[in-house]
């Protein structure tokens, strides 16, 4: 098809044209004008003769001389249906007491056309309202029912396509990524609110066409006819190439012009196409091409249409593309701020992820690092720099580099968020950050935690609780140095094997109209039901948590989880951290203890040992300033028997007394003596142990039993 072709198409779209009338049936307004016949009648209802006049007779095209006067030589003129209608109209105003009727129906011409006829009556009644005479007018109606039908057909084709203009505008308002273009173009309902049965979008990249999205009927999902080489003789990469529509309405048509095509015919089951460039601001960015079965003609509001949508998706698609570019470079350089690896770390694992805020160049301040420190300690740090830009990341990168400085020099946690507070305040900035830094042992599981106006670490016991540890803090960042208040309490944690520390940025727990407790929560309960793994926990939580993540906030997310001990199946043990805060977890020690001497088939030894732990613990809860870690083994040999410890960081060993008849306290080692075999104390680093033996004891060589300490 030539270009001439394509401009002749409109007037060469009916035979008629081309004859140089107007189509078959067309007739204007001004010859209906000149067409329409008038006449009246007069119908004597008691006697049934109907006089009509010669220019009625005319309307039904009738001749006088073979008239009859009666209603009947009119109707039978009529198709039955028709003929029914008008009966049942006249019948019903006569009897119900109306004065009046209209009608309009078709009657049959000579020549096989349809004529609309249209009859107004008015019934005269007598004194006792009973219809005697009925006069009126009968009319040929075809001229204003033709232009009628014809003015509403195109206003139904005008609100058609300005639904669909509306349509496509609503849809690629919400999109943002060219992946978000695709989608509006591809998902359900996307065809039909296009009025097409097939699409193909391709976008102009290193001078080829790449086709990013198909639906439908389309030439380019056949083999070979898609991407490639913007020189090639197709269809769409003609359109791109030319910057001009290509409306195609014959397949011979399309084959003659792309002669490559030729082979295809066969498999093609469209029968129109508008292959659309998509030119936004002097820029080619594609092309849309559109797919019609039914359709062999593009009138030029059709071809208006085309135009229109195809204006509307590349203004789209531009946007989409700076986006895109946009987001790609925040996503670089935060990348480049962040630790490009996490190190394998001895004694637990380790899992971070980060969730950049979905919003172009706005880039945000949040960040991790994990730091090794000498003795096989290691800082884990999570921050948020006050802001969402390019230079929130500047200066997050410059700070976080700064910590890690200071952590690596050995100051204690509280020192390192000092000094890292003066390090912000001296710089050329107002921003803040708030941050919590832990300094980890996971050979002995202490943590020292410092906040800064940050959200305090959970820990994920081994049982699957989750606890929230009550972790003092500081004010943010910068702010704290700017009102002479560096003060970073520190709070020390135990991480028995097994237990996981998570810490996380609040974007993670954040979402706008709820409550930063209900994000927590949320986060709470995920963490509860995870996996035990710190990967695949960190995954969970990144599926689980995903849709508020695209609130529009960072995320920065850490999860530390110590190597668990497990003993073997011939001497299995567990852990358990009870925090000083948490009354509840002395009962779930407890219960913990129980079931597992019923797991380890030593039920019999379950009520002694739950009643010792118990003791243990209460003493640690009420004369020690921190928690209690609970250690449950079973030592095999030479006869299989329970080992209860209870380790605290008191230095303050435990001593023996005499309470009296009326003394509420005092009787613990009492009870230690009367219920198991062994105990004792053991220096432990900063503190110490109480521990126990219940079950048979040792017996030495020479057979008398081990005695107490």
């Amino acid at each position: 098809m030539t270009d001439d072709d394509e401009r002749r198409l409109d007037s060469d779209a009916d035979p008629a044209r081309r004859a140089g009338r107007k189509p078959d049936g067309e007739i204007l307004p001004t010859e209906r004008l000149a067409m329409n016949r008038t006449g009246s009648f007069e119908w004597d209802v008691a006697t049934g003769v109907l006089d009509i006049d010669d220019a009625g007779l005319a309307v039904f095209g009738m001749d006088r001389a073979a008239y009859e006067a009666r209603p009947e030589a009119l109707m039978e003129r009529l198709e039955p249906s028709e003929r029914t209608r008008i009966e049942v109209t006249a019948e019903e105003a006569v009897t119900n007491g109306s004065n009046s009727y209209n009608i309009h129906f078709r009657l049959p011409l000579d020549g096989g056309d349809t004529q609309w006829t249209h009859v107004q009556a008015r019934i005269l009644r007598s004194e006792d309202k009973t219809a005697h005479r009925i006069v009126g007018v009968v009319r040929d109606a075809t001229a204003e029912v033709t232009h009628s039908a014809f003015v509403l057909d195109l206003e139904k084709r005008r609100q058609r396509q300005t639904d669909i203009v509306e349509q496509t505008t609503s849809a690629m308002s919400r999109a943002v990524t060219v992946d978000d273009v695709t989608a509006a173009l591809t998902g359900a309902g996307a065809l039909a609110r296009l009025a097409a049965d097939g699409l193909t979008l391709g976008l102009v990249e290193n001078s080829a066409v790449n086709i990013v999205a198909l639906s439908g009927e389309s030439l380019e999902a056949l083999d070979g006819l898609g991407s490639g080489e913007l020189d090639r003789n197709l269809p769409l990469a003609d359109a791109i190439r030319s910057g001009r529509p290509r409306f195609i309405t014959s397949l011979a048509a399309l084959a003659r012009r792309y002669p490559a095509l030729e082979p295809h015919l066969g498999r093609l089951r469209f029968q129109a196409a508008a292959y659309l460039p998509l030119v936004a601001q002097a820029r080619s960015l594609g092309g849309l091409a559109l797919f019609y079965r039914d359709r062999t003609v593009f009138n030029a509001d059709e071809r208006i249409l085309c135009l229109g949508l195809a204006a509307i998706v590349a203004q789209s698609l531009q946007r989409a593309m700076l986006f895109d570019e946009e987001r790609e470079f925040a996503t670089q350089l935060q990348s480049a701020m962040l630790p490009p690896r996490i190190q394998d770390i001895e004694g637990g694992e380790i899992a971070v992820r980060y969730h950049a805020a979905w919003s172009g160049r706005q880039v945000g301040g949040d960040w991790y690092d994990v730091i090794a420190l000498p003795k096989n300690r290691y800082g884990l740090v999570v921050g948020d720099v006050q802001g969402h830009d390019t230079h929130a990341a500047a200066i997050m990168g410059q700070l976080r580099i700064a910590l890690r400085a200071y952590a690596g020099e050995g100051h204690p946690p509280a020192t390192v968020l000092a000094r890292a507070s003066r390090f912000l305040a001296e710089l050329d900035t107002d921003r803040f950050a708030t941050c919590t830094y832990a300094q980890v042992d996971l050979a002995s599981g202490a943590a020292r935690v410092v906040r800064a106006g940050h959200l305090g670490p959970l820990i994920r016991h081994t049982d699957g609780r989750v606890g929230t540890p009550q972790v003092r803090g500081g004010m943010p960042l910068g702010v704290s140095t700017d009102f002479g208040d560096e003060e970073f309490p520190e709070t020390r944690l135990d991480l028995v094997p097994g237990e996981t520390l998570v810490l996380y940025t609040d974007g993670l727990v954040e979402e706008p109209g709820t409550d930063l407790d209900t994000g927590v929560d949320a986060l709470r309960n995920e963490l509860s039901a995870g996996p035990a793994g710190a990967e695949a926990l960190a995954d969970h939580l990144s599926e689980r948590l995903w849709e508020r993540w695209g609130s529009g906030d960072d995320v920065a997310l850490l999860v530390l989880r110590r190597s668990p001990d497990v003993g073997s199946s011939h001497a299995p043990r567990i852990h358990q951290y009870v925090h000083q805060a948490d009354p509840q977890g002395l009962s779930d020690a407890r219960a913990i203890v129980r079931q597992a001497l019923a797991d380890w088939d030593m039920a019999e030894f379950a009520d002694d040992a739950e009643l010792v732990t118990g003791e243990l613990l209460v003493n640690v809860l009420l004369h020690t300033e921190g928690g209690a870690v609970l250690t449950l083994e079973v030592l095999p040999e030479p006869v299989r028997r329970i080992r209860l410890s209870v380790q605290d960081r008191s230095s303050t060993w435990p001593r023996r007394r005499s309470p009296g008849e009326t003394s509420t306290s005092g009787r613990g080692l009492l009870l230690l003596d009367a219920v198991t075999d062994r105990w004792g104390v053991e220096p432990r680093g900063e503190g110490k142990a109480v521990w126990c033996e219940i079950g048979s004891p040792p017996t030495p060589a020479d057979g008398t039993p081990s005695p107490r300490p």
